[in-house]
């Protein structure tokens, strides 16, 4: 009889021990869920700053926050259910919902195209341009968007007037440039501010020309937005309040730009954390039907299925509106 009452009381013991860590959770409001970024580019930093910063922490969330280079492959990793929420751009939901898939934005991360043409020393002005190499990363990639649609104001054209190269990366278009293989790239910020320190000129800034285009966002799927509607809320209050520590707490800001991007250059992150913090990512991340719709008119020049759907069907402003109606923004920016 009495080592019964032992058993059952180390039977006791040893439940309440396997479920401590359950029990840690629901009194802590402490949710553990997978959160994905698709890019080491500046416009995924309110996803690193939610995470250096507590933010998620905060909001009830115990996030592990992962790196899956691409937005294809990170629009995948939704589909596979190992992610519920990843950050990536607005061609990649369209791409997998026109193959059914059921991915819907949820906040915008920036709804610009942030590239600059960057020229040699021989070009000084976007007629000298004619009879040039010009370098994008990839034909059919945002560099390339963003030249096509800069030079539909330029009196060159690509193909007719200039030679359009795909060099692969941002690091191969510099190393071109300063070569002299090429004389005109599609560079992103980052690389603008280096290649102006190196004495380059850039002729156009393509995020000043008024093109709404989903170059990130924050994304998930409509059955997880059905099933967990609270746990996708949680995330978006983190994200939205990260965007507001990032511009009101600069030096964090810029530290946490430091760590992801693997730079210590103080002047260089400044001038980075002063383009996106502080022009390109919204204050105020409400998904953008018009940046959307410009994705999808470029999709349906080489799908036909995109044409019979429209900018809406990939976006949800539910659950902001919700965090509008219950006054967290306005809170946020008092």
């Amino acid at each position: 009889m009495k080592r019964m009452k032992i058993f059952w009381i180390l039977a006791v013991l040893l439940s309440v021990w396997d479920s401590a860590p359950a029990l840690a959770q629901v009194r802590s409001g402490s949710e553990k869920v997978r959160v994905v970024y698709s890019a080491i580019g500046s416009s995924q930093s309110p996803l690193w700053i939610a995470h250096e910063a507590g933010i998620f922490k905060k909001h009830g969330l115990d996030v592990d926050l992962l790196y899956v280079g691409g937005g294809s492959r990170a629009a995948q990793v939704i589909l596979s259910g190992e992610v519920p929420v990843a950050m990536f751009n607005g061609g990649s939901v369209i791409s997998a919902d026109i193959s059914g898939a059921d991915l819907v934005n949820i906040a915008s991360g920036m709804n610009v195209l942030p590239f600059f043409l960057v020229v040699g020393p021989s070009i000084k002005q976007i007629e000298d341009l004619k009879g040039k190499r010009i370098a994008v990363t990839r034909i059919g990639s945002s560099t390339d968007f963003a030249l096509r649609f800069a030079a539909e104001k330029w009196p060159v054209k690509p193909e007719r007037d200039l030679t359009v190269l795909q060099l692969g990366g941002q690091p191969e278009m510099m190393a071109a440039l300063k070569s002299g293989a090429i004389q005109a790239a599609m560079l992103n910020a980052e690389f603008t501010i280096l290649a102006r320190r190196n004495g380059y000129r850039d002729l156009a800034d393509v995020a000043s020309m008024g093109l709404a285009f989903p170059g990130s966002g924050l994304n998930t799927s409509k059955s997880f937005i059905k099933s967990r509607r609270d746990t996708v809320l949680r995330i978006l209050r983190a994200y939205t309040e990260s965007i507001h520590y990032g511009i009101t707490n600069k030096s964090f800001g810029v530290a946490v730009l430091g760590k992801y991007l693997k730079n210590q250059d103080r002047p260089f992150l400044e001038a980075v954390h002063e383009l996106y913090l502080g022009g390109y990512i919204p204050k105020i991340p409400y998904p953008s039907v018009e940046a959307m719709k410009t994705a999808l008119d470029d999709i349906a020049q080489r799908d036909p299925r995109a044409r019979t759907m429209r900018a809406e069907q990939f976006v949800d402003a539910s659950l902001m509106q919700e965090l509008e109606k219950e006054g967290f923004i306005k809170q946020l920016w008092k």
